[in-house]
């Protein structure tokens, strides 16, 4: 059993340089635990707030409240419930999930066990990797005359099981995406962006005729398929009820996005998009998955983590896939009310990181212990990879 003894808090700076939490406990073993909160730059309106008033505010409040932990034994996960009765309504989401996954990790370790056998020991089934390779959209702030696409991410996900294949295809395709874009784009100059994803001047056709010509010399070089998709993040160019693309400049009404979404499937094939429309637009959603049925049509901004938005877009049809980033809500306990209501659903699951990231490994522990399909966490970086190789982990111990 865990039982806490103390509780304490810091700021550490996310990969963007920008402060998040770090939270440590120290339990009657003696040992210290900690464990750290990404920070989201695209955040959906309807997402928790990250901290309750400031991240300042937040550290106060688990110093104060450190006695009170004092009198909890921690023996399994439902026991986050404890913790979650104490805090409550007192800290925000970053706050929260850094917690748990602290008192996570010391659970396991003083059961010997991994985090994600917490959660269910009998878990399997690896998601495939969905990666990162080229940005736009908030996440490629350069300069205000700058042009890039329009579209927040556009992605790679190889069609293997295997981690450690994906993981190395998705690498290798990012280098290839280098070579391409150094071909194509007068003004790439090689930099990456807050996902380290490439920065590119080509709008969102072109970088999609990118990715097409990376899935050829995939399948060539390794007769592996790559299947290619985008996150649109629609509610950041969406205004007075139109989508504003600046590059090129155009502004589109519902339906034209739609048909232009539409087109864009089926041109070049893609298995994935994510937040197609603004995050109030259940319909429009339904109706693009009414036509590609087949497709994955997630919802990130749309659901947030949220048990009753996801429950609407299920009723209304409006997603086939969904997205889970557990700072989204905070609450460990209902990420997995949210991963079992998609479930029933047969909703694909998509665990995914943040724009501003640390080192913390936690997610993959997450994303296999409650049986996400697709784990999106870039392709590389120090904090991409942290998730990556922890993945990576969980697969050789399964071979053993």
């Amino acid at each position: 059993m865990t039982v806490i003894k103390r509780v304490t808090a810091k700021s550490i700076l996310d990969s963007r340089k920008e402060k998040t939490i770090l939270v440590k406990i120290k339990t009657s073993s003696g040992k210290s635990f900690s464990s750290s909160a990404p920070n989201g730059k695209s955040r959906g309106k309807h997402e928790a707030k990250p901290y309750r008033k400031s991240l300042d505010d937040d550290i106060k409040t688990l110093k104060k409240f450190s006695d009170y932990f004092s009198e909890e034994i921690i023996e399994n996960f439902d026991d986050l419930r404890r913790i979650e009765d104490i805090v409550d309504g007192h800290i925000g989401a970053n706050t929260l999930f850094a917690l748990e996954s602290a008192v996570l990790k010391a659970m396991a370790e003083e059961q010997k066990k991994e985090v994600w056998q917490l959660i269910n020991p009998s878990s399997k089934k690896l998601p495939k990797l969905v990666g990162n390779c080229i940005g736009g959209g908030k996440h490629s702030q350069i300069s205000s005359s700058a042009k890039k696409p329009d579209f927040q991410e556009f992605l790679l996900i190889p069609d293997t099981r295997s981690v450690l294949q994906a993981f190395d295809v998705n690498q290798n395709a990012k280098l290839n995406a280098k070579i391409i874009l150094e071909n194509v784009d007068k003004d790439f100059n090689g930099k990456e962006n807050d996902e380290k994803a490439w920065i590119t001047s080509l709008d969102d056709k072109r970088v999609l005729e990118v990715l097409k010509d990376l899935k050829d010399n995939i399948w060539d070089e390794r007769k592996l398929y790559l299947d290619e998709g985008f996150d649109a993040a629609a509610s950041g160019f969406f205004k007075r009820k139109k989508y504003h693309y600046e590059n090129p400049m155009i502004d589109r009404n519902t339906e034209e996005q739609l048909e232009y979404l539409s087109n864009l499937i089926k041109n070049f094939h893609l298995l994935y998009v994510e937040d197609p429309f603004h995050e109030e637009d259940f319909e429009s959603f339904s109706r693009l998955l009414k036509r590609f049925p087949d497709r994955l049509i997630v919802g990130d901004d749309l659901t947030v983590t949220n048990y009753k938005r996801l429950k609407k877009a299920i009723e209304m049809k409006s997603v086939n896939a969904v997205i889970v980033k557990p700072n989204q809500n905070g609450s460990l306990l209902e990420v997995r009310e949210v991963c079992k209501l998609a479930k029933e659903n047969s909703l694909k699951i998509v665990f995914s990181h943040r724009s501003g990231e640390t080192e913390e490994g936690i997610l993959a522990d997450l994303a296999f212990g409650f049986g996400a399909d697709f784990l999106k966490c870039g392709i590389s970086g120090k904090e991409r990879e942290a998730k990556l190789r922890r993945l990576i982990e969980i697969e050789c111990s399964l071979k053993i």
